[in-house]
């Protein structure tokens, strides 16, 4: 179990982080939990990283659908605003890219859970629509669906941004 720990920390604290937008020890343990008991489970048809992904992807979603725990998520808009990429060019220009991420991410978090996730997986974390459906245990095609929905309400709710 150590070496699993010590192979996959980085990237299980990189998605708790990017979908619960906090640092929690507490998922993460039991993202290490829900492995080693279901060790046994696991079957050697897919990748072992995407395995322990869907994991961590799935306790994330249970600690988000908990009612106390969705006051946090001011802390995933700025971890949304601040991932977004960024212009250097002037003082005029920053305050207006900062504004933008802001707002995109504000629209992001105000986005149907569903939606909110396959954005966050495909554009944030860069996962393509196969792995995106191994993680939530759906077709891709449903994959394809709730990213265009969700790009369309974005669109809406950032008309005035674009």
């Amino acid at each position: 179990m150590k070496e699993i720990i010590n192979q996959y920390s980085k990237n299980v604290r990189a998605i708790i982080k990017k979908i619960t937008g906090t640092s929690n020890e507490d998922l993460e343990q039991e993202v290490y939990l829900k492995t080693w008991k279901n060790r046994e489970k696991y079957q050697e048809k897919g990748k072992f990283y995407q395995w322990i992904n869907t994991i961590t992807s799935n306790l994330c979603r249970d600690y988000l659908k908990k009612a106390e725990n969705r006051k946090e998520k001011t802390t995933l808009t700025e971890e949304i605003s601040n991932s977004l990429p960024s212009l250097k060019d002037n003082v005029e220009d920053i305050f207006e890219a900062k504004l933008r991420r802001k707002r995109t991410a504000e629209a992001i978090m105000e986005l149907p859970p569903k939606m909110r996730e396959v954005i966050v997986l495909y554009e944030i974390e860069g996962m393509d629509y196969k792995e995106i459906a191994e993680n939530l245990h759906c077709p891709t095609g449903t994959v394809k669906s709730r990213l265009y929905k969700a790009r369309q309400e974005l669109m809406k709710k950032l008309s005035d941004y674009i």
